[in-house]
């Protein structure tokens, strides 16, 4: 019986209960098989149909118990991994006006949905917009033993941003150093209360903000957001080139915008071309992890702060959102085990 649980296939992908070494037991009561299932993911979103497909294999009834436990893994040579974070994960673009804030918000929501603990420091400190995406708008986090203690938004994500601090119509005119030194504040001064998945939402571009961020922060893995559009591509692959040469792994590709959906009749047309994520994914070996629409409920969402009603709602739209979320989650899973912080640092006399 065993080998069968083992072999059963899990809903994505190529992976099995055996791939995944996620069996704990088994055991029968009163004619139905329970089983207790432990993913290096979270995977509560597959146990319908993972049922299912144990129940068809083994011709009997099946309970399932799904948990997960998430672990830190490594991050570039020589920075040490932080306390109360589990794995950073950097979701960049290369240019502006791609949807990268969008898409981190929404990502976050997803694993989130799925039981992760989730968080989010607004890196974008030129025009932080998560405050207003995850309807935490004029909320300011409190202070404990000196540290700042993350604003919870509905959907349990902790968030820090600079928006927390300032007025919403204060414009922050600091040099690069000025915003690197604020930004490394905001990570390593906040008390992140044991966070899975930590998204930084990064400012658009690949200059000495990026640069800095990505040589100072032990980040796990990146996420890159483009259009199809051939302008944002360029810039994507030079976003890809950065974390490449900084030893970051590139987790994947998300193609945003990738078709317009009329609110009225539904029919979609590819405003800025078709196809770029592919050629992008293909010319770089890096997964396209999904394509995502320009659609009406995911701007208004966005603007009044809403994503847990947009996940509710619109569960086609939420799919998208969970399937790219859980691909990077199985991707982390497949990273080495973070050993950083377990022997002591080596001084010199």
């Amino acid at each position: 019986m065993e080998h069968i649980i083992n072999a059963l296939p899990l809903p994505c992908g190529k992976r099995t209960i055996g791939s995944e070494k996620a069996l704990q037991s088994i055991h029968e009561q009163n004619g139905t098989l329970h089983i207790k299932l432990q993913f290096p993911y979270p995977a509560q979103h597959l146990a319908p149909e993972l049922r299912q497909t144990a129940e068809q294999a083994l011709q009997r009834p099946v309970e399932l118990l799904i948990s997960h436990q998430i672990l830190t893994r490594k991050v570039q040579a020589g920075i040490n991994t932080i306390n109360g974070i589990k794995n950073i994960i950097a979701v960049a673009s290369g240019k502006g006006g791609v949807g990268k804030s969008t898409t981190a918000a929404n990502l976050a929501a997803a694993l989130a949905r799925m039981g992760a603990k989730v968080g989010i420091l607004d890196a974008d400190l030129y025009g932080p917009s998560q405050p207003t995406m995850l309807g935490l708008t004029g909320k300011k986090p409190e202070q404990r033993n000196g540290k700042f203690i993350p604003v919870q938004s509905a959907e349990g994500i902790r968030v820090m941003s600079i928006g927390f601090l300032i007025e919403p119509e204060q414009a922050v005119v600091w040099r690069g150093p000025m915003v690197s030194q604020a930004l490394q504040q905001l990570l390593f001064q906040s008390d992140w209360d044991d966070i899975d998945y930590l998204f930084v939402d990064l400012p658009p571009g690949t200059g000495d903000i990026q640069l800095t961020l990505s040589q100072k922060m032990p980040i796990t893995g990146a996420v890159i957001v483009t259009t199809p559009q051939d302008i944002a591509l360029i810039d994507a692959r030079k976003a890809i080139d950065m974390f490449q040469k900084v030893n970051i792994p590139v987790l994947g590709i998300l193609e945003n915008m990738s078709v317009h959906i009329c609110s009225q009749c539904g029919h979609q047309e590819a405003l800025f071309g078709s196809g770029g994520g592919n050629r992008l994914s293909e010319s770089v070996n890096v997964p396209l992890l999904g394509k995502l629409p320009l659609s009406l409920p995911i701007r208004e969402a966005m603007d009044n702060g809403n994503t847990a009603a947009l996940h509710r709602q619109h569960t086609e739209i939420m799919r998208l959102y969970r399937d790219a979320a859980f691909r990077i989650a199985q991707t982390l899973s497949e990273q080495g085990k973070d050993y950083s912080n377990k022997f002591p640092k080596i001084i010199k006399g």
